[in-house]
């Protein structure tokens, strides 16, 4: 608890049998973390066994690959049903740091924001950590794009380390988002269509080979999905346009 507000920490899981032990271990050491969801998104591994074992933690299984973006959305949909307040995204691959729940949870159980990311940008570290360049420049690109269509100042739109108020959770189409990896660049384009501030801390870049990352191909397509996104925002803010992602008074 934070607060009396009840932490829950989200894990969208895919053959992550590795390195999910090691991860949780460092999640339930910050002492604040409540509950663990787990939402195995039909691994090849032992990934769901591994779960089961962990104290604390809520499993869930595919029946059949749902694709990242439709994992995320039964794991924050579950978070609500348990009554989370404060709801964390960590990935078990262990390339974010746990270390920084009780600093993500307090920015936003002290009302200050309603959703805060850990940039791996932020400190200019991103390289030394071990990004590699192709995705450094790809980050850095997409990122100023998406900046100047939205109007944000945002260091970085795709890190997977994300916390949530259960204000915004319920307030959010998610249901009107991609299945697919650019799920988490347009529920950061719905926060800033809804206008909310989205704060951002430091976050240790880790890149090993346990670590899982999408290939050269589907991170095109990801790029892609941000651009158009990204445009079609800037379109339905221009009232040119009526976007199921953007739906309310100013679309």
């Amino acid at each position: 608890m934070f607060k009396d507000k009840k932490v829950i920490v989200v894990m969208p899981a895919y053959n992550a049998a590795q390195t999910l032990r090691k991860t949780y271990e460092e999640v339930m050491e910050q002492e604040i973390v409540d509950l663990v969801i787990l939402v195995d998104d039909a691994s090849c591994d032992d990934t769901a066994k591994i779960a089961r074992s962990l104290p604390h933690t809520r499993v869930y299984v595919n029946e059949k690959n749902m694709g990242y973006g439709a994992n995320q959305k039964r794991c924050y949909e579950t978070a609500l049903e348990e009554g989370g307040d404060i709801i964390i995204m960590v990935h078990p691959d262990y390339q974010y740091t746990p270390k920084l729940i009780p600093a993500m949870a307090s920015t936003i159980g002290s009302g200050l924001y309603h959703c805060v990311l850990g940039s791996r940008i932020l400190g200019g570290y991103a390289l030394k950590g071990g990004m590699p360049l192709w995705k450094y420049i790809s980050n850095r690109f997409l990122t100023l794009a998406e900046n100047i269509l939205m109007g944000a100042k945002l260091s970085e739109y795709h890190t997977g380390y994300r916390g949530f108020s259960r204000e915004l959770i319920e307030r959010l189409p998610l249901d009107k988002n991609s299945d697919d990896f650019v799920f988490d660049n347009q529920i950061l384009a719905q926060i800033l269509w809804f206008g909310y501030t989205i704060a951002e801390i430091s976050c240790p870049t880790k890149y090993f080979t346990e670590a899982s990352s999408i290939n050269f191909r589907r991170s095109v397509a990801y790029g892609l999905g941000c651009l158009s996104t990204a445009l079609k925002f800037r379109l339905a803010k221009m009232k040119l346009l009526n976007a199921t992602l953007f739906p309310g008074p100013l679309a």
